[in-house]
């Protein structure tokens, strides 16, 4: 059995901890805030998987893939369309309470799906009703130990001579081999963590611009140690913008769920718009609608657009939207009888720490799930639901390659669509050992609002040159900070050059990436684009076993 470091507590880690303890493992989950606070907890549209008669893995297969917009790796799609259903029915044993009707198991339609397959709990509160479960499976499982206020700093890597794991393949003499996490711990001190291998399951990083529905913690901490470990990353410049956030101060997210039950939008006259956009309208994907409402506030001098769901009726908005409706009355707003200002907001990302379909990442000893991987599922635009569905898929396959040595080489580099990939070149940055380096100080919303205005919805080339100009000269906090902040926004900074860099190579528009200067989707580009660097080995020394 092996040592295993569990880093994060959403929906990806909490399983990946507990089927790891499950198969007897022994298990340490780290979490940067406490064990509930992820992503996973504010997620409210539902789960999307092929549970009822008049669905199938095939026409879940065929819309992931329609609207992944060319990018997605098929095998990828359908492993997780095949194995979804199967990790819904685990998550309903560990105790999530999905919503009935008088069918069974009650089910939404969202954007871009052929059928209705979206399940979901206490309405609108599916991520809570997740986690809430998950959280208490784990508190039950005594062999898993949990730090919580535990901060990912780096990745802990070293060449191997004749490593000797169950949890990865013996590599040759020489490969980089992760084995543990440099953690910075609740007094306030860096120590190291050794383990046989580490699961990142650290979420996505919505901390990158000014307006997101994600929660504060969302900083990217796992995609920015594992590149600066060496493993390689893909497809950054994809990120997904939700239409409908609500305009307020928060930026809390209006469930795509709202517009399949009936809900539309509607510009300052009152009319809806989004049917001279798209043949689906309201229901269009979602990078569609996000352009579209981007667009419509433009012509309306930046004002929010409107969501018109009063036709629902305050009793449907009231049982299948309460955390919406605490929302809206939250900011004064009563949506039953007046529509609401949205507008859109950072959401997920489909690129992060590249993976195979195992959860296994370029270096031995370390896997990925959930928004922290790019497993090709999503390809250039995730199909609404299908993020938790990941998340539940990918972490238990992880844990089952554990005990798979003979197959965990290092992951090939392969495009879907059979191209090869294109490796970016890394960008270059100042950093706090050049003192040559025209560096300027900056601050989070500094970098927040410079991502939003020049690599947010609408992109230019001119634009991402000048964001890539300005980051260029900033300079990062110190790795050996104590301060969460600084550690965050060191790895907001590693990030926002990647995800530029990305976005200024690829000279298209696919799915969520819309450059003005590009407006067209290039069939030569279907091709994912990876990044990776080839740093100095990080020591082990002082470390803790996990």
């Amino acid at each position: 059995m092996a040592s295993v470091l569990v880093i994060g507590s959403g929906l990806g880690g909490l399983l990946a901890a507990v089927r790891a303890a499950d198969a007897g493992h022994h298990v340490v989950l780290v979490t940067k805030s406490v064990l509930p606070e992820s992503n996973t907890r504010y997620a409210q549209g539902g789960i999307a998987a092929a549970l009822f008669r008049d669905d199938s893995v095939d026409a879940h297969v065929l819309d992931t893939l329609r609207a992944g917009a060319g990018l997605c790796d098929p095998e990828a799609v359908r492993v997780l369309c095949t194995e979804g259903p199967a990790r819904v029915r685990d998550l309903i044993r560990f105790g999530v309470d999905f919503d009935r009707d008088e069918s069974g198991v009650a089910r939404g339609l969202e954007a871009a799906h052929s059928r209705s397959r979206v399940v979901h709990a206490g309405g609108d509160a599916t991520g809570a009703a997740v986690e809430a479960a998950l959280v208490a499976t784990v508190q039950r499982r005594t062999t898993i130990e949990v730090r919580e206020h535990t901060m990912l700093v780096d990745l802990l890597v070293s060449e191997s001579t004749a490593h000797e794991s169950t949890a990865h393949a013996d590599p040759a003499p020489g490969t980089r081999v992760v084995h543990g996490a440099r953690v910075l711990g609740p007094d306030g001190v860096q120590h190291s963590l050794n383990a046989d291998a580490v699961i990142l399951a650290t979420g996505g990083a919505g901390a990158l611009y000014t307006h997101t529905t994600n929660p504060t913690v969302a900083t990217g901490d796992g995609v920015a140690a594992a590149y600066r470990a060496g493993a390689s990353v893909a497809d950054l410049e994809f990120y997904q913008f939700h239409p409908t956030a609500l305009a307020v101060p928060g930026t809390p997210l209006v469930s795509e769920a709202v517009r399949g039950e009936g809900a539309v939008l509607r510009g300052e006259l009152g009319e809806r718009f989004m049917l001279a956009e798209h043949p689906d309208a309201e229901l269009a994907p979602r990078d569609v609608v996000a352009r579209a409402i981007a667009r419509q506030m433009e012509r309306q001098h930046g004002a929010p657009v409107s969501l018109d769901a009063t036709a629902l009726g305050r009793d449907l908005l009231e049982t299948r939207f309460p955390t919406i409706t605490a929302a809206c009355t939250a900011a004064g707003l009563d949506w039953a009888v007046a529509p609401i200002p949205v507008a859109p907001a950072a959401h997920y990302w489909m690129g992060g720490v590249e993976t195979d379909v195992w959860g296994r990442t370029s270096l031995p000893g370390l896997f990925a799930v959930g928004e922290v991987a790019r497993t090709g599922a999503h390809g250039a635009n995730r199909l609404a639901s299908n993020s938790l569905l990941e998340a539940a898929v990918f972490a238990d396959r992880a844990v089952r390659a554990l005990g798979r040595s003979a197959a965990l080489e290092p992951v090939a580099t392969v495009a879907p669509v059979g191209t090869p990939t294109h490796q970016l070149d890394a960008p270059v940055a100042a950093t706090q050992d050049d003192p040559s380096a025209l560096a300027q100080g900056h601050d989070r919303a500094a970098l927040q609002n410079l991502m939003w205005e020049f690599a947010g919805v609408h992109r230019s080339g001119a634009g991402l040159a000048h964001a890539a100009d300005t980051l260029v000269g900033w300079i990062a906090p110190a790795a050996t900070s104590t301060s969460v902040a600084d550690l965050e926004d060191r790895n907001l900074l590693d990030l926002a050059r990647l995800l530029v860099s990305a976005a200024l190579a690829r000279e298209e528009s696919r799915g969520a990436h819309y450059r003005s200067d590009f407006p067209l989707t290039r069939p030569e580009l279907a091709q994912s684009r990876s990044q990776t660097r080839y740093p100095a080995l990080v020591p082990a020394k002082e470390a803790i076993a996990c």
